[in-house]
């Protein structure tokens, strides 16, 4: 029995491991085609007319929900539009991988299977779980399991798994024979490396050279834009605005988690012998024991936990994460005070004193019995804090300017402080509470608090509602303005984009706004980040090269620059010619010429100490012969006159011994890049369609 219990555990082993050495190739069996549902296809997809079943696309993306779950990842409800993209990317390029696998006739014989399992080499991902401690391999109880007639059905799993992996490795093999290493690539990355430069410069900055110097007129202007045209192609592109309809919880989904988790306190308050037990009873959180800084602490969680002692449970508390019920184990003393403030920043009436009259006149307020939030909400100048009624939260010394601190660590608690001025303007504060930085080591209960189908529902409905009337009635921006929502605008975007700024990962938006005219509204509802938008065509972009009246005043500063760089040169040949070989003379030359040494360094970091990233400086420091003085060379940002005054030299022998070292690193990155290449040529000549959107809704 111990030798079948070894057996089995093998098989998952091997599946499991078997794509470590080719993942980006693993090989997923055909699916069959589904019959139609209920008179509509029952395909999401397909790729170069190989159909894609719901039934095999929902099974994929549980597949990959239980492996983020083993691997400790919860995927919420918020991250499933995304989690959903992230497969179907990943499904497709696995379909064309499997796609040209058969397209190159790649087999794995059944014969090719049983020599490599009982061959000489069998694979470690079997033989390590009959290998001991000492590394010695026993091949008999190897061999003796495999014939075991019990683990038969095992056996079925891991030669396919074996079949899979030599067929990748065919692959692979076929694919590295177009991956060809450059010898002269391979010295020269070597030798920038190894070879340490040190080089003096004189360097004459274009940008000293004063605009009023230059003259620029409308024919330099168009000259340089007929030039560089291919600078100002523009791909298409599409910006939208957007009303926003949040799936964000509700007062009623807040409320409704606090009466469960309170219903928890009220029934395990008189018993935590076993916490931990019930931690998996009612936390949506593993079980862990936690110390935390009490900086750290926010809300409710902060102030309860400022007054409580070891070995207390607290009533539920809001938190980021939820609802939480805490147990303190343990408290580790602090040595520095923190403490809790809230404030009023007024910096928005121009000069100081009249900052100041008005910080008085709101003090004054305050002292007389006024509403520090409420005040704080209308006139603070700091809008963080002011959303919040001027909390700051808590903090330790050296996290606010000097000022600001000195007031809160010497000021009492309770009391409204007068106006103390800071770099930001003046400040109101007053002091909630002061403790000292100790730590809490807890244990707790988390009930996070979600949005729920009823509120998604809502807003999903909402939305529904809107782009009805936005659609066919008013438009967006009017039947906004009638509702009061917020009209939102995106960035531009590709039609290949991954992503929508503001609004997130949705390639049927992205397909929708490039088939649709400026104006346009939709009716029904996209799925967004956040929840669910109605969306506005803006503005159209099509494919080609901006009008020159358009990037006139873009063009402007290129010209400039490039009439600067013909003074420049001019500037460098007059004091090369004067410097009587010694570069330290520039200066003298002419007061505008910079003099500086690099000191030591290599090329690998592509960086040049005091001068930065210019790949024609470093091209031509590799040609020059030591301590002669170069002609001007042209920079990115002017021209510079230099002597090498120190290189070492290339070692053939060291490079010889690390030869086969770099190949391997140099191979690798190659055959990387070779494959990423591969598979966007495999997507892009791909016949990909995606029909999702009628399943998983737009």
């Amino acid at each position: 029995m111990a030798m079948m219990a070894k057996m089995r555990s093998l098989a998952p082993a091997f599946i499991i491991t078997v794509g470590a050495i080719f993942v980006l190739f693993m090989v997923m069996s055909d699916s069959n085609v589904m019959q139609a549902l209920g008179g509509r296809s029952n395909n999401v997809g397909s790729v170069n007319g190989v159909n894609i079943s719901y039934q095999e696309f929902s099974k994929a993306i549980e597949q990959q929900l239980q492996l983020a779950k083993q691997q400790g990842q919860e995927i919420s409800e918020d991250q499933m539009d995304q989690f959903r993209e992230q497969v179907w990317d990943s499904y497709v390029q696995q379909k064309l991988v499997d796609q040209e696998i058969k397209k190159l006739g790649i087999t794995v014989s059944d014969q090719e299977v049983e020599d490599l399992l009982f061959g000489d080499n069998p694979p470690q991902e079997l033989t390590r779980q009959f290998t001991d401690s000492t590394g010695r391999f026993n091949r008999s109880a190897y061999v003796q399991a495999l014939k075991d007639k019990r683990n038969a059905a095992i056996l079925v799993q891991v030669k396919d798994g074996m079949k899979q992996q030599m067929i990748q490795r065919k692959l692979q093999s076929m694919l590295m024979a177009s991956v060809v290493l450059n010898e002269d690539q391979m010295q020269t990355s070597y030798k920038d490396q190894t070879i340490n430069y040190n080089f003096e410069y004189a360097f004459v900055d274009a940008n000293i050279i004063p605009d009023n110097q230059v003259s620029v007129n409308d024919q330099d202007l168009k000259t340089y834009y007929e030039k560089h045209q291919e600078k100002y192609r523009v791909k298409a592109s599409r910006k939208v605005d957007f009303v926003l309809f949040a799936t964000t919880p509700s007062g009623e989904d807040s409320a409704a988690v606090k009466k469960e988790i309170t219903n928890v306190y009220q029934t395990i308050k008189n018993d935590t012998s076993n916490f931990k037990s019930l931690v998996e009873q009612h936390s949506m959180q593993p079980y862990s024991k936690d110390t935390i800084p009490f900086t750290q602490l926010t809300g409710e969680a902060a102030t309860s936990l400022a007054n409580s002692s070891a070995g207390a449970l607290t009533e539920p508390l809001a938190s980021q994460e939820g609802y939480v019920i805490y147990k303190i184990s343990s408290i580790i003393p602090g040595t520095s005070e923190v403490a809790h403030a809230e404030h009023i920043l007024i910096n928005q009436f121009g000069d100081s004193a009249q900052n100041y009259a008005e910080a008085m006149k709101v003090y004054n307020e305050l002292v007389n019995g006024g509403n520090f939030e409420k005040i704080a909400k209308e006139k603070s100048g700091d809008k963080g804090s002011a959303v919040q009624g001027g909390d700051l939260g808590w903090f330790s010394k050296g996290r606010m300017v000097p000022e600001f601190e000195n007031a809160v660590f010497s000021g009492s608690v309770g009391q409204v402080l007068k106006p103390i001025k800071t770099q930001f303007g003046y400040h109101i504060i007053k002091v909630l509470a002061k403790t000292t930085d100790k730590k809490f080591v807890v244990e707790r209960i988390i009930s996070p608090v979600k949005a729920s189908l009823n509120t998604r529902d809502n807003a999903q409905n909402n939305a529904k509602d809107f782009g009805y009337v936005a659609a066919n009635k008013g438009g967006l921006e009017a039947e906004a303005k009638i509702m009061n929502y917020s009209v939102h605008q995106s960035a531009s975007f590709l039609k290949d984009a991954q992503y929508i700024p503001g609004l997130g990962v949705n390639k049927r938006l992205i397909e929708w706004a490039f088939d649709n005219k400026v104006g346009k509204v939709n009716e029904e509802p996209f799925r967004v980040q956040g929840g669910y938008a109605i969306i506005k065509v803006n503005e159209v972009v099509n494919d080609g090269i901006e009008p020159f009246e358009k990037v006139k005043d873009q063009i402007k500063p290129f010209v400039l620059k490039a009439k600067k760089m013909e003074k420049a040169i001019l500037i460098a040949n007059d004091v090369k010619s004067k410097i009587n070989g010694n570069l330290k003379n520039a200066p003298m030359v002419n007061n505008k010429v910079a003099y500086d040494t690099t000191g030591q360094f290599t090329l690998a970091g592509q960086n040049i100490p005091k001068i930065g990233r210019d790949f024609v400086v470093m091209d031509n420091i590799k040609k020059l012969s030591l301590n002669s003085i170069s002609e001007p060379i042209k920079g990115l940002r002017g021209y510079y006159i230099i002597r090498m005054i120190g290189r070492t030299n290339f070692d053939k022998n060291q490079y010889d011994a690390q030869r086969q070292s770099l190949i391997g690193g140099t191979y690798q990155q190659k055959m990387q890049m070779f494959f990423q290449e591969w598979i966007k040529a495999l997507k892009k000549n791909a016949d990909i369609v995606d029909k999702r959107y009628m399943f998983f809704g737009q």
